[in-house]
């Protein structure tokens, strides 16, 4: 494990948040406007409706770093968190999600908080960094792979698996001319790996 705090990148601040390999952390701690717990709670519920969940997984198929993300309203209704995991910038993270869907969507959860500036706002930057409190330990399960590298892998797999499943491939292995290959330890740990 190597979690360690932010490190700068390069040519961008030096941002909060751990690190875990290729992951990090970013977690704000915001103040509730006075009497806007109800409507953050209506507006997330909204956000979690299939119709808005598709758009929300397009987006984030865009931004194409996002690992998790989860939103908490807490202390009786006064505090709000929010909590992800990202690859790679801190500067570039905030940005990408500016550009998408989502940024329409932190705008509408967050108008609900002190402060807030807006997404797009020159100062929005700031103002997280301003909420960001580092976890005193994060980490990784997966601390080598992006969320690129996992789609990839999720998608290698499913096409193994067709293969797995087709006559051809099964004659294949039934074939004496590829008795060699087969009994190769690269080739038993793939058909290990595809049984598990």
């Amino acid at each position: 494990m190597t979690a360690t705090t932010g490190a700068a990148q390069s040519a961008q601040p030096e941002r909060p948040g751990r690190k875990d390999g290729v992951c990090s952390e970013f977690t704000v701690f915001t103040r509730i406007k006075p009497g806007h717990a109800d409507a953050l709670r209506e507006d997330l519920a909204a956000l979690a409706d299939s119709t808005a969940d598709d758009e929300a997984r397009a987006a984030l198929r865009q931004i194409g770093t996002l690992h998790d993300a989860r939103h908490v309203i807490f202390d009786n209704d006064t505090r709000f968190m929010f909590a992800s995991v990202f690859d790679g910038s801190w500067d570039t993270y905030i940005d990408d999600f500016a550009k998408t869907v989502v940024g329409a969507r932190f705008d509408k959860v967050f108008s609900h908080t002190e402060g807030f500036p807006g997404v797009a706002d020159p100062g929005v930057k700031d103002w997280f960094v301003s909420q960001q409190e580092p976890a005193g330990v994060f980490v990784s399960s997966y601390p080598d792979l992006t969320v690129q590298q996992i789609w990839k892998d999720q998608r290698v797999d499913e096409a193994f698996q067709e293969v797995l499943d087709t006559p051809e491939f099964r004659a294949a292995l039934n074939n004496p001319a590829n008795a060699e290959l087969l009994a190769t330890p690269a080739f038993q740990k793939l058909m290990e790996e595809a049984a598990a």
